[in-house]
């Protein structure tokens, strides 16, 4: 006999494949909200920067997803930013602001943590942030310029977001979020 032990018994079964199975149109209409949710006040997307005629309509459908609000500044180009990239039937919880830094500090007076997303010294790792536990802005600087250096001071913390490819480097900006969709590839 060679020393390889023999078997005894039938062969071992291999564990069955998970049964996956998609569900109909139907099916996902029924399962989800039958109307827009009102405003959770706990996470705030804010490209309170945003690059002149960007599409703000794919962050605002990822907002309504994850149950986030958007906030936007009242800038003449901005209701045609949102409706662009949008697929939402119904409204979305969108704030709007003609002050950004005034809200930003009103945000942080009421107890928020804002958290910029930003290339920076001593910044967070995406992976090494925590979840938003507690009501959470996430500022977003615009794309090339990031968020004004007299929004700095009003953060609590800020994190980085690294990219993989040509865009390693980008600078952190609301296109690399880490919301699917967000922003304008190549535009850093």
């Amino acid at each position: 006999m060679s020393g390889r032990a023999r078997r005894r018994g039938p062969a071992p079964v291999p564990p069955a494949a998970p049964a996956f199975r998609t569900r109909t149109p139907g099916e996902l209409r029924r399962a989800r909200r039958p109307r827009a949710h009102a405003c959770w006040d706990h996470l705030y997307a804010a490209p309170l920067w945003p690059l002149h005629g960007a599409n703000l309509g794919t962050l605002l459908r990822t907002c309504d997803a994850v149950g986030a609000c958007l906030t936007v500044p009242r800038f003449s180009w901005v209701p045609e930013a949102l409706e662009r990239g949008n697929t939402l039937r119904r409204p979305a919880c969108v704030h709007w602001t003609g002050d950004p830094l005034g809200w930003l500090e009103r945000q942080r007076e009421r107890g928020l943590r804002v958290v910029g997303v930003e290339l920076a010294d001593e910044a967070v790792r995406l992976a090494d942030l925590p979840a938003a536990r507690e009501p959470t802005v996430m500022v977003l600087g615009h794309e090339r310029h990031g968020i004004p250096p007299e929004a700095l001071d009003l953060l609590d913390e800020v994190v980085e977001i690294p990219m993989v490819g040509t865009g390693a480097r980008w600078r952190g900006r609301w296109c690399c979020t880490g919301l699917p969709g967000c922003g304008e590839p190549g535009a850093g």
